[in-house]
């Protein structure tokens, strides 16, 4: 690489070729499909709903244009020159900075543990799939088998199946109960699949990608078409994008739109490195970062349109039925001819008939049946995808059929992601050779899945799903936005702004504009630190607490709101910061092993002394 400043790119030891993708297109799609996950399907969709509908869009563009694209592309590009994982790439640049690459890893390693067993979770769904009736579209019988379920009668069938049949959890948090097998077989199944799609690292999974990353496109346009045929879709889109401009005075709306673009596209875990360190040289990542970045945003937009489509569809189905009940009420209250009464014509009779008989009109028990009300009941997360959702396509034709695409489409975006996550585990492990060369890469790879599966057991306890929901809520946020911060610091002010825009503009051919500059010099680091401080102020705000699924809750089937026990909180606190632990920890081993070689070995009159030599 001659007139440029940049490192030569590190050999692999061994005497071994770095792998190699076999197409670029492979290479897209294996980032699209890290990038691309279940929070697109289920998270984005949410938030424009909550958040003003299309107004959310505003603060989802400029978090993208100055946060999202910008660290993504340092990434790709670090990983394409240096020609490293993570923890290589840090190293490399600088040994001080090497907690940064063991940050990223020990965050992919935990998000690993959790998002593997909602996968374990869609398996199950996917199983229970194939019947006919779907298993959560009625109440089971009571052990007497003279009724029905009480704590089913009290929720719903939907509910009863994902609390008490799938996840038979507990009422409290410190009550973990016993391993339930069938969720500890789906786990091992989901990381056997695992580990035969990652066996042996790009050679595999490019193979796998064509399938786990397009397959859920062509569920998305089914489900989209379907959907849009449906009475009520439009509703549903209506009230999805209808802007509210007034929404955007709301910090809050901000801070969850630069978390979502953050999370979405999986910056700081590491993988989209390991991706890009397999790339020729000179591919144009600043090309790749755009176009991904782009696809990524482009996708939460088609899946929110085809959720909401059924979404709606649901929503009008409920508001016809709760019309009818109230229909059904009047007709025998006023003793009216069946059918004199239609749901077009109920508003009018019901407006008739309270003002010629109110007092019993006041008397019966009719619910308040406004289609804005069960366009409301959305939720995200799993509420989404395992409740509402399921719900929904109990009321569409071939029930079945839908269900299975819907679970198999959930299963094959969490797989392409979790191509990303343990890619972000193996390939440290591989550069930094903690096992022999002459252990095959396999071998290696099936002790990291197996070492993942025994310490995501604790997720099949009967409390396993609030421990899920802390390792979701506390074990990546923090750590990445801090992670994020010391990567672009790393790049700008210690590897040096000039060094890199050289390395760009040889593997790309065109120096960064003004642009590019701009935002990884001031515009992302400061994006990264506020977004730092408000999410620390937003947790400070309330006390952390959890909600728990208890029948004997007086206000069942609503969630028992609980404040965590003093030894949660304090698992909570160490899973905030225990990755991002490793970048002072690793600076300061580096200044200690500096000071220690200077003191043993003193530099000689007229030779320059060791770089670093003064920080001691």
């Amino acid at each position: 690489m001659a007139g440029t400043p940049g490192p030569d790119p590190p050999v692999d030891g061994g005497g071994e070729a770095r792998p190699a993708w076999d197409s670029k297109l492979q290479y897209l799609l294996s980032c699209v499909g890290f990038a691309v996950g279940l929070g697109n399907l289920w998270r984005f969709p949410y938030l424009c709903q909550t958040y003003g509908g299309g107004a959310f869009l505003i603060p989802y563009v400029v978090a993208l244009a100055f946060e999202g694209i910008p660290l993504f592309h340092i990434e790709l590009a670090v990983g394409q020159r240096l020609r490293r994982g993570s923890v290589g790439v840090w190293t490399a640049i600088s040994p001080y900075l090497g907690g940064v690459g063991l940050g990223c890893f020990t965050v992919s390693f935990l998000v690993s543990l959790y998002y593997n067993t909602v996968l374990t979770w869609v398996l199950w769904y996917l199983l229970n799939s194939f019947q006919h009736p779907l298993p959560w579209s009625a109440c089971p019988l009571d052990l007497n088998r003279t009724g029905l379920e009480q704590e089913c009668r009290d929720s719903s069938p939907v509910s009863y199946f994902w609390y008490r049949r799938t996840l038979n959890v507990s009422a409290d948090i410190s009550d973990g109960g016993p391993v339930q097998w069938r969720l500890l077989l789906c786990l091992a199944v989901s990381w056997a699949v695992v580990y035969l799609c990652v066996i042996r690292g790009i050679e595999t999974t490019g193979k796998a990608i064509y399938f786990t990353a397009l397959f859920p496109y062509l569920v998305l346009t089914a489900f989209l078409v379907r959907g849009l045929t449906l009475p009520g879709a439009m509703q549903g889109l209506t009230y999805l994008f209808t802007p509210d401009l007034r929404v955007l005075q709301n910090p809050r709306v901000w801070l969850d739109a630069a978390t979502q673009i953050f999370f979405s596209l999986s910056l700081a875990f590491g993988g989209h490195i390991a991706f890009a360190s397999y790339n020729p040289p000179r591919n144009n990542c600043r090309r790749d970062a755009v176009s991904i970045a782009l696809v990524n945003s482009m996708t939460s937009l088609y899946a929110s349109v085809a959720v909401f489509s059924v979404l709606g569809f649901k929503a009008a189905s409920d508001h016809g039925q709760c019309l009818d009940r109230n229909i059904l009420h009047l007709i025998n209250a006023f003793d009216l001819p069946e059918q004199s009464v239609s749901r077009d014509t109920y508003t009018a009779a019901l407006v008739r008939l309270n003002a010629s008989q109110p007092a019993q009109v006041a008397g019966l028990p009719l619910e308040a049946c406004r289609l804005e009300d069960f366009l409301d009941k959305s939720a995200s997360g799993t509420g989404l995808a395992f409740i509402v959702f399921t719900e929904a396509v109990l009321h569409m034709p071939g029930a079945p059929v839908w269900a299975v695409l819907f679970f198999a489409m959930l299963f094959s975006l969490g797989l392409s992601s979790m191509f990303g996550n343990m890619e972000s585990i193996i390939t440290p492990l591989l550069d930094l050779g903690v096992m022999p060369r002459r252990v095959p890469k396999e071998v290696l790879t099936g002790l990291a899945c197996l070492l993942c599966f025994l310490m995501a057991t604790c997720f099949t306890l009967r409390s396993g799903s609030y421990w899920l929901e802390i390792f979701d809520q506390y074990a990546a946020a923090l750590n990445l936005i801090l992670l994020a911060f010391f990567e672009v610091i790393g790049v700008v002010y210690v590897y040096g702004m000039k060094r890199f825009c050289d390395d760009v503009a040889w593997m790309t051919g065109r120096r960064p504009g003004f642009y590019w500059r701009a935002t990884w010099k001031v515009v992302s680091p400061l994006l990264l630190l506020t977004i730092f401080v408000a999410y620390i102020a937003l947790l400070a705000s309330s006390p952390p607490h959890y909600k728990a699924w208890n029948p004997r809750y007086e206000r069942f089937p609503s969630r028992q709101e609980k404040p965590y026990p003093g030894w949660v909180l304090a698992a909570c606190a160490l899973l905030s910061f225990l990755p991002t632990l490793w970048v002072p920890v690793v600076a300061l081993g580096q200044l200690l092993a500096r000071c220690r070689e200077k003191t043993r070995d003193p530099p000689q009159d007229g030779r320059p002394k060791p770089r670093g030599g003064r920080a001691c």
